[in-house]
């Protein structure tokens, strides 16, 4: 009696899958175990093996068709001899010779594969995605060809400045907040080369600690530079490099204004401010977000006369607008100059540094700024170049994203692409949870992100920290809301730190009480931040995060007041 060949179970909440090619024909001979056939589905592809020796009767179903879990796919006849495999005679050798430049795209997939994922880019979403793929039992590579993994966030980006703003923070502090506290220094001499020495040990650590975790994890750093080929296929430094799933995972790039030259000594990216041997008398920063501002304040409390350009008539665009105001007022009171609703349309260098012409942003008066060094920090592209994708018939957005669908899968079989790359912000933390979810996607299990409660923090002084939706969003989905908010200088713990800036603002549904967006500007707002977004995450209500006993004297109280504050029951104000 013929042998059933069932599509197997494929995971947890799969339950169909496409027949993507028969490996075996019928009246062929078979091995048990060896694969007779391919299927694929949005998380995960697999052979199906033999279940015994013998020969294959038929194929019950054709490639292309899509099958439930315990369909029959073949039947085998367990012990018969079958016939040897060969070419059909469609796959022969054509009677004309193919052009020898083949698409990408259009290239067979491996019938073996060097390795189960591949990952290109050892940043937070890869190198994240490559221990968690490793820990869920693939074979996994990851492709760098940077000189220590990381990428950009360990190398010169999130833990550099970092670095540098605690450093920073600590020399303003002893010239300007110690006397307070009854320390008193008569003089506060700055050294800038042990400082940068100090985080140039602590980028080294990080990175040195990524390539540890690869060891430990059983995974190979390919050291070079990956192209995209076609499903499966990849080169390093032109290396041929085969595997089951390819995961683009390369990250971005500062952005640039047309008609300004980067040098990343007079005008640079976030890259060159990392590095600077010396404090500019005067900084420009060119762009008004997050990393113009971070690394603004690094300077500025190092002694620059800091003046920032922002094309909008605010600063960091899409934060809360309360929040937004309050923190250009506090940055303003540090110093800081802005020039808000202004444009860059020149750069020319001189013997003493850049002048800059600026103008309005609709147009108006020019008028001429100078500057030692000037920051461009006008955001970031994704890294999509040089890479093979469009070659390879990748879809890519008009911005040169990787598109992908709601498993990260690109439109090309076994491709697809997390973090930076894609669409979504460009946050080191949402890129780690984009890479998680893949690999267990992947594996067949349930990866998810939740993109309503990723969080986002501005390491300036007073940080910044949001998570959810803001009042203008809200008013614009006509979503009905209700509003806490509680003030720093009302809670114990701020005032012994001397740090009473800012507030922290919570919105729940008006009718279910349900927690929309968190909002905080203050002392540890990033930290702050993550109660939040675990109550966020778990659908909580205002009222949950107002009943949670909150140790004192600390800041956490002050989100467990303004949450009370969104019933009007806020107890110390």
């Amino acid at each position: 009696m013929p042998t059933e060949i069932k599509v197997p179970t494929l995971g947890e909440s799969v339950t169909t899958a496409t027949v993507g090619k028969w490996l075996k024909q019928p009246g062929e001979a078979v091995k048990e175990d060896e694969p007779v056939v391919e299927l694929e589905t949005d998380k995960v592809s697999v052979e199906v093996p033999a279940p015994a020796t013998g020969r294959l009767e038929n194929h019950a179903v054709k490639e292309g068709d899509e099958v439930e879990v315990g369909a029959v796919l073949a039947l085998l006849e367990a012990g018969a001899a079958g016939k040897t495999a060969t070419a059909p005679a469609a796959e022969q050798a054509p009677a004309q010779v193919e052009p020898a430049a083949k698409a990408a795209s259009q290239l067979a997939p491996p019938a073996e594969t060097d390795y189960d994922v591949v990952v290109i880019g050892a940043g937070p979403g890869g190198y994240v995605c490559a221990i968690r793929a490793a820990q869920l039992g693939f074979k996994v590579a990851c492709v760098e060809k940077r000189a220590t993994l990381g990428g950009t966030c360990l190398n010169v980006g999130c833990i550099p400045s970092k670095a540098l703003l605690q450093s920073s923070e600590n020399y303003h502090a002893a010239g300007h907040d110690f006397a307070a506290h009854g320390v008193l220094i008569e003089s506060v001499k700055l050294d800038l080369a042990k400082m940068q020495a100090r985080k140039a040990d602590i980028v080294g650590a990080n990175v040195k600690g990524v390539e540890f975790l690869f060891k430990k994890n059983g995974i190979t750093w390919l050291k070079g530079h990956g192209k995209v080929e076609g499903t499966g296929r990849l080169s390093v430094d032109g290396k041929p490099v085969t595997a089951k799933h390819i995961i683009i995972a390369s990250g971005s790039d500062s952005a640039n204004l047309p008609g300004i030259e980067v040098d990343e000594k007079v005008i640079v990216t976030s890259t060159g401010a990392l590095e600077l041997s010396e404090v500019p008398k005067r900084l420009v920063v060119i762009g008004g977000g997050v990393i113009g501002l971070e690394l603004g304040s690094v300077w500025h409390r190092l002694g620059a006369e800091v003046t920032v350009v922002e094309f909008l008539d605010r600063l960091v665009p899409g934060t809360d607008n309360e929040v937004a105001t309050q923190f250009q007022k506090l940055l303003t009171k540090q110093g800081f100059k802005m020039k808000l609703g202004h444009k860059v349309t020149k750069a020319e260098k001189t013997k003493k540094g850049v002048v800059l012409s600026i103008e309005p942003s609709a147009g108006g008066t020019v008028e001429t700024l100078e500057a030692d060094v000037v920051l461009v920090a006008v955001g970031r592209t994704a890294a999509s170049k040089n890479m093979g994708l469009e070659e390879a018939g990748i879809a890519l957005d008009k911005r040169g994203r990787v598109e992908v669908d709601a498993h990260y899968a690109t439109n090309v079989p076994g491709i697809y692409a997390i973090g930076d790359v894609i669409a979504g912000p460009m946050l080191a933390h949402k890129a780690e949870e984009e890479g998680v979810a893949l690999a267990e996607l992947l594996a067949g299990q349930a990866g998810h992100v939740n993109y309503d409660a990723i969080p986002g923090v501005i390491y300036t002084w007073p940080e910044v920290a949001s998570v959810g939706f803001t009042e203008e969003q809200l008013k614009e989905k006509g979503v009905g809301y209700k509003t806490g908010k509680f003030p720093f200088l009302a809670n114990g713990r701020a005032r012994a730190l001397g740090m009473t800036d800012g507030f922290v603002k919570v919105l729940a549904d008006k009718q279910t009480d349900r927690v929309l967006g968190v909002h905080i500007i203050g002392p540890a707002a990033g930290e702050l931040i993550a109660e939040a977004t675990m109550a966020i995450e778990f659908g909580a209500s205002a009222e949950d995060i107002g009943r949670v006993c909150h140790a004192h004297p600390t800041l956490s109280e002050a989100v467990k007041e303004a949450a009370l504050g969104a019933d009007n029951r806020a107890i110390n104000i």
